[in-house]
Formats: C-alpha cells, structure tokens, sequence
C-alpha cells in the first residue's frame, strides 16, 4: 500500500472515528480511541476479557501511542459471530489495517475473506493460518510448543514413575485447543491424563472444574491449567481439598503467576508476554504497510519455561 493511500485512508478514518466517539465516549474497551492522530489507522479486534487480552490491549495501545498511529479496539467475548460484526465495524471505520486476536481458528476463514474483500489487510497475534498468503503477517505464539514446554517439565519431575495428569483447558476453539493438544503430545508414556475439562478462562468455572477432578481423582498428581488466572482458582480447589501436593503447570507469565512458582503455588508456567506481543503486532503492521523489507512477515514471539531455577529470566507481562 502506497504511503500516500494510507494517509487518505487514515483522514477518512479519522471522521468515521470522530463521530463514533461523539456517540459511544471514548477509551471503553469496546470502542477505543486510542492514540489522537496519527498517520496510520489500525483496527484491533481483541479476542476475550482475561488479563492477557487486557495486557495486550494497552500494549496495543501504548505502542500505536508511540508510533504515531490511532488505534480503535473492539472485544469479541470470544464469540466467533461477534468478531466477524467487530471486523465488520472496523471496515466501516476504513482502517489501514486489523490486527486480529480471534478467539477461534476456523472463524478466521470468513474474518479475512471479509476483509480482503474491502482491501483491508489482516495482521494476527498469538496464532498464523495454514496460508498465509491472505494475511499482512502475524506475531505468532507457537501455543503447541507452550504445552509442550509444561509436558516437558512434568516428565522431568515425574522421572519416569507413573503418574496421573488432569488438564483444565480454556474455551474450546484457537488458544487453548492448540495449549492442550501441544501438553498431551509432550507427555510421556508413564504420565495418564484423567481428566480433562474446559474452564472456559473463567476462575469461577476453572475452580468448580478443580472441584469435581480432585473429588474424581483424589491421587492426582499434576494438573495443566490454560491460563494463570484459572491457574489460582484450581489451587484454591485443590488446597481447600486436602490436596496441596498436585503440581501445578500453567501458562502467562504474569508477575503474579512468576511470583506463585516463587512461592510455590505452582511449579512451573511458561512465560508469552502479552507486551510483546502487542508491540511486535503494532510496529510489524506498520512496517509492512510502508513495505519495509526489514520486516519479517512472520515473527515468533519468545518462549521462557520459569521454574524457582529461573525466575529473574521471565519477560515483562503487561505494559505498566
């Protein structure tokens, strides 16, 4: 895209912009305004409401703030049909470019033949298409290497005795389907999953989940949980249980989570910063809107397995 369309594309998107905020206010996370001006228009279709997506909205923001761009943000509570209406909306508004954090793989089909269609193009986070020769480009998470990490650290630490593995997993669809899949591929042969439920990214669900499994199967000895947040919630259930001795494996590497392997409270998470992948989003859609050639279409966000061994090594989460 030629810089001089791109600007003529952001002025019109500006007054699309300025009269949407008139009628919603801005800064709500459905509908934000984002940086003021800028020469660039992106859209930012967030995927759920959990501390990652949080994290990865201000770094978004905090970014697109620097870079000189204007950012709009939508939530698409993990409902498939409501992404499609929020990419539908940012259409309308005439941005420059999406980035997309879909809350399901499958959907994205439909997301990006809607955009192409409107000579948008699409930037992903967290997870890349089988072709992608339809996207911009995509910070991706390789989530199957992510379970893989935890599968890896409970095959260690089980040293080859015979152990029993439950699995809170998240929503079904994109994120967590890959997590789980890539944790049961790492396991080895001596470790048995019995149990395997979805917390939906829900404390409240994930601890009534941890309820029944501990009940279910009073000998558990590990259990992989989808995501920090529910991560607690499981511990909650399984102390208030009698069960403190299940080891805990989860994934985020928030300060909170990096602080409970400190303590304890969990044995080991994989650290994804969600800053990181906020501000790759942002710079690397930029860039190659401008076709920077320096620019990589495809960029791997960094992995770090933390445990008590490793703890200074985990990267910052969230924008301060």
């Amino acid at each position: 895209m030629k810089p001089t369309a791109r600007h003529r594309r952001a002025a019109a998107a500006s007054l699309v912009g300025a009269a949407a905020l008139i009628l919603s206010g801005c800064g709500s996370e459905n509908d934000s305004g984002g940086a003021a001006g800028g020469s660039v228009t992106l859209g930012f279709v967030n995927g759920a409401n959990t501390n990652f997506h949080s994290c990865l909205l201000k770094a978004v923001e905090a970014q697109a703030k620097t870079d000189d761009a204007k950012v709009y943000s939508a939530n698409s509570k993990q409902d498939a049909g409501t992404e499609l209406s929020n990419i539908e909306d940012m259409i309308a508004r005439n941005v420059d470019a999406l980035i997309v954090q879909t809350v399901n793989v499958d959907a994205l089909e439909g997301d990006i033949a809607k955009a192409k269609s409107a000579g948008i193009p699409i930037y992903l986070t967290s997870v890349a298409t089988s072709d992608m020769s339809s996207v911009l480009g995509a910070a991706v998470v390789d989530l199957k290497k992510v379970g893989g990490l935890d599968a890896g650290w409970i095959e260690q630490d089980a040293a080859g005795k015979d152990v029993s593995v439950g699995i809170v997993a998240g929503a079904p669809g994109a994120a967590s389907d890959l997590l789980v899949g890539g944790f049961k591929d790492g396991l080895p042969a001596n470790a048995e999953v019995v149990a395997n439920q979805p917390g939906m990214f829900n404390p409240v669900k994930a601890q009534e989940v941890a309820e029944n499994m501990i009940q279910a199967n009073p000998g558990l000895d590990y259990a992989f949980v989808a995501n920090e947040e529910m991560a607690f919630a499981v511990r909650k259930a399984f102390d208030a249980a009698g069960a403190e001795d299940v080891k805990i494996v989860t994934v985020n590497g928030t300060e909170e989570g990096v602080a409970a392997v400190k303590s304890g409270e969990f044995s080991a998470t994989v650290a994804n910063s969600a800053m990181t992948i906020g501000q790759t989003a942002v710079k690397n859609t930029i860039g190659l809107l401008d076709k920077d050639k320096t620019v990589d279409k495809i960029a791997n966000i960094p992995l770090v397995l933390v445990t008590k061994d490793n703890l200074s090594e985990a990267p910052q989460y969230c924008p301060k």
